[in-house]
């Protein structure tokens, strides 16, 4: 978050499962990249993106190998009992003491093991603020009474979130998705970057929370599940600031943030000709989006007037500009648009994808950019990623001129392929 110098324009507050991934209806997540190319577009340099997950660190891990998600500034995990920053996923330790108080995980483990009604979960879901299990429906309510009543017999102080029709987590009672949110809003008040609008965003019952937070908007995916609906229809039906979309999933967050107009909605994935796109302010990071998106339409087929494409792209690139394979490999950016018409259409009918994350533009100097990224390729199941670095110059009223792109790989491709990367 110290990249930003000014509160954010938006901070997105979104749990994972069913809202930003949608595991049964988007199997090439389409709806997920679409959120992509806009967040990476239109918001990542002066906005904030919070992923709050009901998954530990572990299982959060390896939805990231599964999924094309982008890196969150900030990620709450285990039901918003741990909150982490950045690229290296931080803790705050000040949380942790805060959660602490009137919490003894060996007295919660020793209840809840008389309770014949609760089957723990599986060990990387077992976390030092949480405890959880499964649980059939019907009896959760006389559950959660004895059980709340024997830990504050013992003294603690603890809260109990049922969600997904059978998932039943035990918490201090300052944890959860809410208060977590409740946290960071304090945080950044404190640093001066309370963001200008939030946008809270869930699916089930553990989502409930983030919506009871005053002054920020509300959309429960079209797909919520049973008891987030019960909890909408008796307690924010009527309040125009939570919706409930009419799409699924991350196509559910892009329409609210249209409903709501809290910024552009419309995403670059949404755009079919790029030579007639539009925007009302240009920057660099834009055209490293819409090229990226380009090159996976190009390679799956999908492009038309080619030539006329090809020779806007080269016109936008300096005569004596650098293209840096992760190999080391030197060429001239024009070869290198030369070069891409063997590869046109050579993944058409193939699991083909490229996305672009942590999308960053800094002007050096005037008419000068720097812009950084990571360009992820997927192919079936291989993924490989570059950190990517490409330096423009730009006059007023002229655009950008595309001059140095160098690549290297990511620590996280574990397969350095040189052979099959393009650009």
């Amino acid at each position: 978050m110290e990249r930003l110098t000014s509160p954010p324009r938006l901070m997105i507050v979104s749990d994972l499962d069913e809202t930003m991934v949608d595991h049964h209806s988007d199997p090439e997540n389409l709806s997920l990249l679409r959120f992509n190319s806009l967040w990476e577009d239109a918001y990542r340099h002066d906005s904030l993106l919070v992923f709050s997950t009901g998954r530990a660190p572990t299982m959060y891990k390896k939805l990231r190998k599964q999924r094309p998600l982008l890196t969150p500034d900030v990620i709450i995990t285990s039901v918003g009992t741990e909150i982490a920053y950045g690229n290296s996923m931080v803790p705050d330790h000040n949380w942790i003491e805060i959660l602490n108080n009137k919490w003894d995980r060996g007295i919660v483990e020793e209840e809840t093991s008389k309770f014949p009604e609760l089957t723990l979960q599986s060990e990387t879901e077992q976390r030092p603020h949480k405890l959880s299990f499964h649980i059939d429906k019907s009896k959760v309510q006389a559950v959660s009474k004895q059980l709340s009543q024997r830990l504050e017999k013992r003294g603690l102080d603890i809260k109990i979130i049922f969600s997904g029709g059978n998932a039943f987590d035990v918490l201090p009672q300052g944890g959860g998705k809410g208060q977590a949110l409740a946290y960071l809003l304090k945080k950044l008040k404190t640093e001066g970057k309370l963001p200008i609008n939030t946008l809270a965003c869930g699916d089930s019952g553990n989502d409930t929370e983030l919506f009871t937070i005053p002054n920020i908007y509300g959309v429960l995916v079209s797909n919520a599940q049973e008891e987030l609906l019960e909890w909408y229809a008796e307690n924010a039906k009527d309040n125009p600031n939570i919706i409930h979309a009419t799409e699924r999933c991350a196509g559910g967050i892009i329409q609210a943030i249209g409903h709501f107009k809290l910024g552009p909605n419309l995403s670059p994935r949404d755009v079919s000709d790029f030579l007639e796109c539009k925007v009302d302010n240009l920057n660099p990071g834009h055209e490293v989006v819409k090229f990226f998106l380009f090159y996976e339409r190009w390679r799956r087929g999908e492009v038309e007037n080619c030539e006329t494409y090809t020779a806007s792209l080269k016109a936008s690139c300096h005569p004596a500009g650098v293209f840096v394979h992760p190999s080391g490999a030197e060429r001239s950016l024009r070869d290198t648009i030369d070069e891409l018409g063997k590869y046109y259409g050579d993944k058409k009918g193939k699991k083909f994808r490229v996305w672009t994350d942590q999308v960053l533009a800094t002007d050096t100097t005037p008419g000068t950019w720097i812009v950084k990224l990571d360009k992820w390729e997927q192919t079936g199941d291989e993924r490989k990623c570059c950190t990517t670095t490409v330096k423009f110059t730009s006059k007023e009223g002229e655009g950008f001129v595309w001059e140095h792109v160098q690549q290297i790989w990511s620590e996280e491709t574990e397969i350095k392929d040189d052979s099959n990367w393009i650009i």
